[in-house]
């Protein structure tokens, strides 16, 4: 689609129909999918109280003017993940969502600023449960279609094979030499420890650059565009500071629960073994604001709700997968816009 021409425009649209052709016989397998194995099929309201708490995510806000007038805040959810997880603390054992999602600042081949989430829970089980499950997904929507290979930007990757799995601590050794965990200490990162390994793999850290940032540029340049290369990867055990909603790893506290699924270098999922330690949880979201606010003048407020829902919720384990980035991968599109039915206008 030229990026000049309407979307609704007749002959743009009829270049990208067998796209969305293809994204309705994905969501329909999908749902099949988590019906047949006990899953119930939720939806969750898209204005909040809180649009989620990660420093780097920006929000959309808007206001609530009530019958008497008065103004509340209002913010259009980054993720589902804060309600769907109060589900769980109401009773919901197995749930899944097709969310809309919204994230300011982010247009791009794979980032639009609405956005679809396949997001699912399930109560007492393992995070490599949802590992397994966001595998099969990514397997499924290529026999949806029919595909025994994707490509994107020059990587092939069979979606069929069993997934490697390695940790994010392996993945920076074998792809850049870098000593990840000897810069991990209890309490965060060792900044200047991981700058100077960064600079010898090739990766420049600016003065007020943290260890979180460099962790971020090393991962982006270095070791992403490797992942998901022949077949899909699982990056697994990401350090504590890069997890703020993931219970600690028994074998290592500084380690965390989360994963996330690769391919052709393209990050499809991201999942958790949940943090249900409302304490922990509380600190972890006011640092990640504090990070904010430092960085870009601006915080968001924690969902109290939230919190409170953490006392009673069930150990569990999620992901959330964009899944407009599994219909472009398994369907060959190459940008967000030709597989989302009514894309955002503007550039």
């Amino acid at each position: 689609m030229n990026r000049d021409t309407p979307w609704w425009d007749r002959a743009a649209h009829a270049d990208r129909k067998p796209f969305l052709q293809a994204r309705g016989r994905i969501a329909t397998a999908v749902r099949r999918w988590f019906e047949a194995k006990g899953f119930t099929e939720v939806e969750t309201g898209c204005l909040q109280v809180s649009p989620g708490n990660e420093a780097h995510l920006h929000a959309f806000r808007t206001e609530l003017v009530h019958p008497d007038l008065r103004r509340e805040p209002l913010y259009l959810h980054t993720s589902p993940e804060f309600a769907c997880k109060k589900l769980l603390a109401a009773g919901e054992e197995r749930i899944f969502t097709f969310a809309h999602a919204f994230r300011n600042r982010e247009r791009g081949a794979l980032h639009a600023p609405e956005f679809t989430l396949l997001e699912w829970y399930r109560a007492d089980a393992p995070y490599e449960a949802v590992m397994a499950d966001a595998s099969a997904i990514l397997k499924l929507a290529a026999e949806t279609v029919d595909n025994r290979f994707v490509s994107f930007r020059g990587v092939t990757c069979n979606p069929r094979a069993e997934p490697e799995r390695l940790t994010v601590a392996d993945a920076f050794r074998r792809y850049t030499g870098i000593d990840l965990l000897a810069s991990l200490t209890e309490d965060g990162g060792d900044r200047d420890r991981l700058a100077a390994m960064a600079e010898g793999a090739g990766v420049s850290a600016r003065a007020d650059d943290t260890w979180s940032d460099i962790f971020a540029k090393v991962l982006t340049a270095l070791i992403e565009p490797k992942l998901g290369n022949g077949r899909a990867a699982l990056l697994t055990e990401y350090p504590a500071a890069e997890a703020a909603l993931a219970r600690p790893c028994a074998h290592d506290p500084r380690l965390a629960e989360r994963f996330e699924l690769y391919c052709c270098g393209v990050e499809l999922a991201n999942g958790f073994g949940e943090l249900t330690d409302a304490g922990l949880q509380r600190r972890r979201l006011e640092a990640e604001m504090s990070k904010k606010e430092a960085r870009y003048g601006e915080r968001y407020p924690l969902d109290e709700d939230f919190l409170a829902a953490l006392t009673r919720m069930p150990p569990a384990s999620g992901c959330a997968l964009g899944f407009d980035r599994l219909v472009m991968l398994a369907a060959g599109a190459t940008r967000i816009e030709q597989v989302t039915w009514t894309p955002v206008a503007g550039g």
